[in-house]
């Protein structure tokens, strides 16, 4: 097979924001510029820009104070364009033809891409299309299988341990069952690390189904002991042990109905439970923003670099992973459409469970 060289390329963010973003994009576009001499197009607000062809050219002084930013200075949308794909009535194409049309059109040799599991499946999809592509791990729910970490999970960790500590102040001068909602839609890591990081005493998880039942008995036995609050950390995609009977369908339905999040229902049982006062805290949105943590944009940085040494190599279809602190390429394909969820075995668990942190199994 020939070799490519890769002479300009394409760059988009894709998905949730997350600190860090900006960071990778500046690792990736000054090593390709200051190393190997490429080109570069910024493609506006993900896979939706690559089909509708918005973006342009990048040069050395669009990177410049960026690395502390948080958000991302290309934008970014959750389009899935060749999910249930429909032909542009504008121009009757297909997003997939539109997409190989744009990469034509600006004379591109490759992509980048910077996103989490749903980003990177679609590029998946578009190297099994013949698309020169490569991906980065982006998300602050850290669920993205073969790599250890990803960046914008340990600023999203410091956001949300930071809250965790300041609730347990308040806590302290009201006798009430605290808890704080963290993102996690499927999988609990940053519910997992910010509450052992924060001392919680209950931590739900969608790993592990709860009983209420369960959760109720541990805040009344500190109650009955004499502690005069309960800090209670709750992933957003937390489930009762009912719930993770039902189909997949049957839970995105009664989720959908739900007029209120996963904590303050859990917060209502409780209080019926054990008539003890409870507040609740929904971190959103606070967890994407602001400035990245230090090891976020070295993190971010290193993944960068990291990928202008793939464009340059020819290392296509892979997403740039970390794996015991090496930086490896992992096959796209392998990635698609998983999930790294919390294994029963896994060591912080473990630590928590031995803390006597109460998970509500």
């Amino acid at each position: 097979m020939k070799k490519i060289k890769v002479k300009k390329f394409g760059i988009l963010t894709s998905g949730g924001d997350a600190p860090g973003l900006n960071a990778a994009i500046r690792g990736v576009c000054r090593a390709a510029i200051t190393q190997y001499g490429m080109k570069i197009m910024g493609i506006h607000n993900g896979y939706r820009g690559l089909v509708e062809g918005d973006a342009e050219e990048l040069h050395v002084n669009n990177f410049s104070g960026i690395l502390t930013r948080g958000g991302t200075i290309l934008g970014t949308s959750r389009d899935k364009p060749l999910k249930n794909p429909v032909k542009d009535p504008k121009t009757g194409l297909l997003p997939l033809e539109a997409i190989k049309a744009n990469i034509k059109k600006w004379d591109l040799d490759a992509l980048v891409v910077l996103g989490g599991n749903g980003t990177n499946t679609t590029a998946s999809l578009l190297a099994k299309e013949g698309v020169n592509i490569i991906g980065l791990p982006k998300t602050i729910d850290n669920d993205i299988v073969h790599t250890d970490i990803t960046f914008g999970f340990h600023t999203a960790l410091e956001v949300a341990t930071e809250a965790v500590d300041r609730i347990h102040t308040t806590a302290h001068s009201h006798n009430r069952v605290m808890l704080i909602e963290v993102m996690g839609h499927k999988a609990g890591w940053l519910a997992l690390y910010s509450g052992v990081a924060g001392g919680a005493d209950v931590i739900l998880i969608p790993e592990i189904p709860y009983n209420i039942k369960s959760v109720a008995k541990e805040v009344k036995r500190r109650s009955d002991e004499g502690k005069q609050f309960s800090i209670i950390v709750v992933a957003e995609g937390a489930l009762s042990k009912e719930e993770a009977l039902l189909s997949k369908k049957e839970l995105k339905s009664k989720r959908e109905a739900m007029t209120y999040s996963i904590a303050y229902r859990v917060a209502r049982e409780l209080k019926s439970l054990t008539q003890l006062e409870s507040r609740v805290t929904v971190l959103g949105y606070l967890q994407r923003g602001g400035t990245p943590s230090p090891y976020d944009r070295v993190l971010a940085t290193q993944f960068g670099v990291a990928a202008a040494d793939f464009l340059a190599k020819g290392k296509f279809g892979k997403l740039v992973a970390i794996q015991n602190g090496q930086i490896v390429g992992v096959p796209l394909e392998d990635i698609a459409d998983k999930i790294k969820k919390i294994p029963n075995d896994d060591p912080l668990l473990i630590t928590g469970r031995s803390l006597g942190i109460n998970f509500g199994d």
